[in-house]
């Protein structure tokens, strides 16, 4: 039995897994002479040379050149209509829902959604039925008689 120990001038490199850098620089033989592969004249001959991050070469760069995207869009972002309390006396409609105010082309037609802010006065009762209503605006609709519902 032949007792074979692993030392450490026998560990190399799996094949083709290293390569020799290239020496740039060293006559016209090596194919790398002359202007070390730099081409003729130039920034980019000279030493100490390096471009700006994003440099294209004279090109208008990539982030020049595309649109700059701010935030994102919510695919399934609901449309409201906002509707101050005050306004909804000068409608005289008795009951508010999304579909009246919608009929009665005080709304886009594409909203599909109604917040009622309490901005205004109110003196006649009216129902109001609303995806959202601030505090204020509810206790002045109660305040005038009317009922307010949540949709």
């Amino acid at each position: 039995m032949s007792d074979k120990r692993i030392e450490l001038v026998d560990l190399v490199p799996a094949k083709g897994s290293t390569a020799k850098s290239k020496r740039v620089g060293r006559g016209r033989s090596s194919g790398m002479g002359k202007t070390s592969c730099r081409g003729n004249n130039g920034e980019g001959q000279r030493s100490g040379r390096s471009s700006k991050r994003g440099f294209e070469g004279g090109q208008m760069p990539a982030y020049r050149r595309l649109p700059k995207l701010k935030g994102f869009e919510l695919i399934n972002k609901i449309n409201y209509a906002a509707v101050n309390v005050g306004r909804l006396e000068q409608y005289g409609i008795e009951e508010v829902t999304l579909d009246s105010l919608k009929e009665a082309r005080r709304i886009h037609p594409s909203t599909q959604g109604l917040r009622i802010l309490g901005n205004g006065e109110l003196t006649k009762a009216i129902t109001v039925k609303a995806n959202y209503v601030t505090p204020q605006a509810k206790e002045k609709i109660e305040k005038a008689g009317g009922k307010v519902e949540l949709v």
